[in-house]
């Protein structure tokens, strides 16, 4: 087990751990929790390194320095691959690593960099045309219906599961913000509106502290309403 208390400080242990695995790049980021001043005693250290030798991308784990890292090794092109493929998938990972990181390293490119994953975050993702909005609509209309007619807690428990995603999905998306997974569902709810975040946690908790699924319900029946409200009837999905 690592010695958290004796350990390099993150910085200087990424300064370190980049001198001695990637001495010859031209540029280097510390990302992550440590720098949003997030850490918790099992944070590790987010190192984004961009190589010009690099032929092929890639991420791996170490242990260097009493510090957990996650390295994200790119080329000065392979990292625009990734850029976009978050674009697509509206959960700007790299972007956002790369805008909040702090230099370890520069040689001239990290700037240009910066510049394009900070465009990438503020114009944020693709809108949902009306269709994508109306297919969503559906989904979870099925799937609230699974939740409401369940009589079976362990399956009840799985279907809330799927509920949460397709909710911060739909609210997030259809406001034409990022969204997240696992920890970043609620903060991207938060950056979006603290007080639709607040609800989203208490009609949740409600359920799974008191198997009372009222609130959960309330809450899909209220984000529906804008678009039209459940949808099943008329519903046509072509193969």
């Amino acid at each position: 087990m690592m010695n958290n208390h004796k350990r390099v400080k993150p910085f200087d242990a990424a300064k370190q751990f980049v001198d001695k695995h990637f001495p010859d790049c031209k540029g280097a980021l510390l990302a992550g929790s440590v720098v949003r001043g997030e850490a918790t005693d099992t944070s590790d250290l987010d190192i984004v390194i961009f190589d010009d030798k690099i032929l092929t991308p890639f991420r791996q784990s170490m242990i260097d320095f009493d510090w957990a890292v996650e390295v994200f090794v790119h080329n000065l092109t392979s990292y625009k691959h990734f850029f976009h493929a978050d674009f697509k998938r509206a959960r700007p990972s790299l972007p956002r690593m790369v805008s909040e990181g702090v230099i370890i390293k520069d040689l001239g490119v990290i700037q240009k960099i910066k510049k394009e994953a900070n465009i990438i975050l503020s114009e944020g993702p693709e809108i949902w045309s009306s269709e994508t909005i109306q297919f969503k609509r559906y989904f979870i209309t099925d799937v609230l219906e699974d939740f409401i007619g369940s009589t079976n807690r362990a399956e009840e428990l799985m279907i809330a599961n799927t509920l949460t995603n397709l909710i911060q999905e739909f609210v997030l998306r259809s406001n034409g913000c990022w969204i997240g997974s696992s920890k970043w569902i609620i903060r991207e709810l938060n950056n979006f509106n603290e007080e639709f975040a607040s609800q989203f946690i208490d009609a949740f908790e409600t359920f799974y502290k008191q198997n009372d699924k009222s609130k959960v319900i309330e809450l899909v029946d209220e984000i529906l309403v804008p678009y039209g409200g459940r949808l099943f009837e008329g519903f046509k999905l072509d193969a």
